[in-house]
């Protein structure tokens, strides 16, 4: 059986002009192995769903790293007669894919990634622990049943939606009530994935409040410590990996957010005058890719591949990141919180 199925992995893997054989005999195998073997088919399935992610995630990261790779020569830089590739695409701060010198500078896109990201944070971190709260500790049942599904359903709405309605709404309010000229600011492209990005925070920060055993709530109410006490000294503490994790989901959506920023940004790879400046927004990562892989070709179409590695590379990060908070704090508390 095993056999059967790995070779018609093998098969579909092979012989791609003739996909119908290798999937029928693929299913086959599967369908006889479930009515004779359940518990080894299933194994057996599992096992080779797992690899194929695995190998899916090698296979995308292998080539958006090669694809990067000449853009990486092309910014070569020498520090201390040594020649250091891709030194200068960090501390430079042009882009200019047009005249000459071209440089493919990812510095103003890193910081308006960052200014977004740390906006949206601002925003999505305390109002969805917040909610979470009031949905785990305070809400009755029916309130909690009406309203928790309502936010899990605000997370299936288009990030083109929230985009558009930032677009046409907070865009043109923002140039009016604060004269910036152009579209766009970091402050409301950064409140609106901010939103986006809430109902990811509300979901699993709720999740993580709720499997808090009662028997320590009960324990620390019967002290004499009120309803606030117990929540902030004993709930938030022992669900702090999962809201923890919550948080960091959050920060993922909003690193990965692209819609949103396209639409609501003006596209300009440069730096904001001053740094700080929240109230002009240029360009982040992902709309970076969005405004230009239409028309970009050679090295420019290789930074677009050296962008997304950074956007994957920072991804990667803050899911290690989340998962070692998690592990860390089970340990520590020795549950299952």
């Amino acid at each position: 059986m095993t056999v059967a199925l790995v070779a018609s992995l093998v098969g579909f893997l092979l012989a791609s002009p003739f996909t119908a054989l290798p999937v029928a005999l693929f299913l086959l195998a599967a369908g006889v192995g479930w009515v004779r073997y359940q518990g080894l088919t299933a194994r057996v399935l599992t096992f080779a769903m797992t690899i194929a992610t695995v190998l899916i995630l090698l296979l995308i990261t292998v080539y958006i790293t090669v694809e990067s790779i000449p853009v990486i020569r092309y910014e070569t830089t020498t520090v201390f007669g040594v020649p250091v590739p891709g030194l200068r695409l960090f501390t430079e701060t042009r882009w200019d894919a047009v005249a000459e010198p071209i440089r493919y500078s990812m510095v103003p896109m890193i910081h308006g990634t960052v200014m977004v990201t740390t906006i949206a944070t601002a925003v999505a971190a305390p109002l969805g622990v917040a909610a979470a709260l009031f949905l785990s500790e305070i809400a009755p049942g029916a309130v909690r049943e009406v309203v928790k599904p309502g936010v899990e359903i605000l997370a299936g709405i288009p990030s083109i939606v929230y985009g558009f309605i930032g677009f046409t709404i907070l865009s043109p309010w923002a140039s009016e009530q604060f004269r910036t000229t152009g579209q766009g600011s970091y402050l409301f492209v950064g409140i609106v994935v901010g939103l986006m990005a809430l109902p990811t925070v509300v979901s699993v920060a709720e999740d993580a409040l709720s499997s808090v055993p009662e028997s320590m709530k009960s324990g620390s109410l019967a002290m004499g410590t009120t309803d606030w006490q117990t929540m902030t000294s004993i709930t938030i503490p022992a669900a702090f990996s999962g809201v923890s994790a919550a948080v960091l989901l959050g920060v993922g959506r909003a690193i990965g957010e692209t819609m949103a920023a396209t639409v609501m940004l003006r596209g300009v790879p440069q730096l904001t005058e001053p740094l700080y400046n929240v109230f002009y927004g240029q360009e982040t990562l992902t709309s970076l890719i969005a405004n230009n892989y239409g028309n970009a070709h050679g090295l420019q179409m290789d930074a677009l591949f050296l962008a997304g590695v950074i956007l994957f590379i920072t991804v990667l990060a803050i899911s290690i990141g989340s998962q070692y908070i998690e592990w860390r704090m089970h340990r520590k508390l020795g549950g299952e919180v």
